[in-house]
């Protein structure tokens, strides 16, 4: 990761709190946990979507059950549990740095509903396309990195002129503009799937988060919001 990001100088104008936006990180956190008990392990299983079995039964009907499965999910709703659950503590606390820095001004320009809905749907749409693209794949996809790329295209639409505090290469302080930040991961992201596709790592499913992200921030911001910061008084240094 060549920035790390730490906080950008971006009030919130419309909500008085990100309400949603610290919700969901608490919830990442208390799944994380019950993941990590004896029995939260085998239910991953369960939880996780996984290409090949959700293409083998009707979308919202059926379940694939298997000796690693100890509980029956819809093959659909996995759609949605796969994105709070987490394979380690850094893949979970680098998901929700990103959450934290970016999301309040993304829930600040939808409303908080509406927000939310934004969120899970690019997770769902994350989902969709590393599973259309990798349909045999067995392993299971985890993690809130789609939904939180569908975040950080919003937030690239939104305030790409806005300073964010970042470490660059892990240990250099900088104030530099959202989309050199914002810009590099999602750069990365088409380089890596084009120089290292694999399912090991959900290259697609960023992609698709963050192309959902990028396409329905234009219609679920509030009235009046303005894209790629124009009429907003933003310091220059």
């Amino acid at each position: 990761m060549v920035f790390i990001p730490l906080s950008d100088d971006n009030p919130l104008r419309s909500v008085r709190f990100q309400w949603v936006t610290i919700g969901l990180i608490a919830i990442n956190v208390v799944v994380f946990l019950i993941e990590n008990t004896p029995n939260g392990q085998a239910a991953i299983a369960s939880f996780a979507l996984i290409p090949s079995e959700l293409f083998q039964v009707r979308l919202w009907g059926g379940v694939v059950t298997s000796p690693d499965q100890p509980l029956l999910v819809p093959e659909g709703m996995t759609l949605l549990s796969y994105q709070f659950l987490h394979g380690d503590l850094l893949h979970l606390l680098s998901n929700m740095l990103f959450l934290w820095v970016f999301g309040d001004n993304v829930e600040d320009a939808m409303g908080h509903v509406k927000y939310l809905i934004f969120y899970l749907l690019c997770g769902v749409a994350a989902g969709l396309t590393h599973a259309f693209m990798l349909p045999g794949s067995n392993l299971p996809l985890i993690g809130a990195s789609g939904a939180v790329a569908g975040v950080i295209a919003a937030y690239l639409i939104l305030h790409p002129r806005v300073r964010v505090w970042v470490l660059a290469f892990r240990f250099i302080p900088l104030r530099i503009p959202a989309a050199w930040v914002l810009g590099v991961w999602a750069i990365t992201q088409f380089v890596m799937l084009a120089i290292a596709p694999s399912d090991q790592v959900a290259w697609w499913a960023h992609v698709g988060g963050m192309v959902a992200g990028a396409i329905l921030v234009v219609f679920m911001r509030r009235p009046g919001v303005p894209l790629f910061d124009r009429g907003l008084p933003i310091s220059p240094y």
